[in-house]
C-alpha cells in the first residue's frame, strides 16, 4: 500500500480500523472480510481511480459501507464523490466516516440511484451493486455526455457484458470495454466493465421515471 499510494496510506488505514471496527459492529462488512480487508476491498477500489479522469465528479451508486467511493476520495482529493446509499443504518456510518476520515471532497447522499437528478456525473461507479443490464439503467442516465459508468464485476464481466449489449445500445452507451487492474500487484486483479455514455437515452430517463 505504502508503495502504491503512498500519501494516502495513513488515512487508508484508519479507515480500514473503521471498517473492521464499527463497519463489522453494525453489520456492513462481514466478519471474515476483516483479515483480507486489504486485498480484497481497500486495494481492490483505490485502483479504480487508474481509470478516472482528473477533476472528475463522481456517484458511488450503492456504496453501502463507502467502498470504492471513500477510498476514491482518500487517493483522489481532486475528485468530487457523491456516496449514493438508501440506507439509514448505513448513511449514519458514511456521514461518520466521511468526517472522522476528514474527507472534504465526499458528500452523502440518501438516495436511490433512479431519485437522482439525470446527466450529472462524469462518473459513476458501482461494486458488486446488480447485474450488469438492470445497473446501466440506473447508472447511464446520471452520466453527462461522454462520462463514464464503472463496474466492479467479477470472474464473469466478460458473459455478462455480452449478454448486455442490446439494453447498453438502447440505453446510448456507445464504447464498452473489460479492464484488468493490478495484474502485476494483487492476487486477484480487480475486473471493471467501463460504458461510455452516449447522448442521454430519454427512453432510459422515462423509464427510470416510471419505475
Amino acid at each position: 500500500m505504502d508503495k502504491l499510494f503512498p500519501r494516502a496510506a495513513d488515512r487508508l488505514a484508519a479507515y480500514a480500523e473503521l471498517l473492521a471496527t464499527e463497519g463489522t459492529l453494525r453489520g456492513l462488512i462481514g466478519p471474515r472480510e476483516v483479515p483480507r480487508l486489504w486485498e480484497r476491498h481497500l486495494l481492490n477500489c483505490a485502483l479504480l481511480e487508474r481509470l478516472i479522469p482528473e477533476g472528475s465528479t463522481v456517484a458511488d451508486i450503492g456504496t453501502g459501507a463507502g467502498l470504492p467511493g471513500i477510498v476514491l476520495a482518500i487517493v483522489r482529493p481532486d475528485l468530487e464523490v457523491a456516496l449514493v446509499e438508501p440506507l439509514l443504518r448505513r448513511i449514519t456510518f458514511l456521514e461518520e466516516a466521511v468526517e472522522q476520515l476528514g474527507c472534504d471532497n465526499a458528500e452523502v447522499v440518501r438516495a436511490r440511484a433512479e431519485e437522482l437528478p439525470t446527466a450529472s456525473y462524469d462518473v459513476v461507479a458501482s461494486r458488486a451493486v446488480a447485474p450488469l443490464g438492470k445497473l446501466a439503467g440506473w447508472c447511464l442516465p446520471l452520466c453527462v455526455e461522454g462520462g463514464l459508468m464503472l463496474a466492479m464485476k467479477g470472474a464473469s464481466a466478460e458473459e455478462e457484458l455480452a449478454a448486455s449489449e442490446r439494453e447498453l445500445e438502447a440505453l446510448g452507451a456507445e464504447v464498452w470495454h473489460v479492464h484488468q487492474l493490478g495484474v502485476d500487484e494483487l492476487a486477484q486483479p480487480t475486473t471493471v466493465v467501463s460504458i461510455v455514455a452516449g447522448r442521454a437515452a430519454r427512453g432510459s430517463q422515462h423509464r427510470r421515471r416510471g419505475r
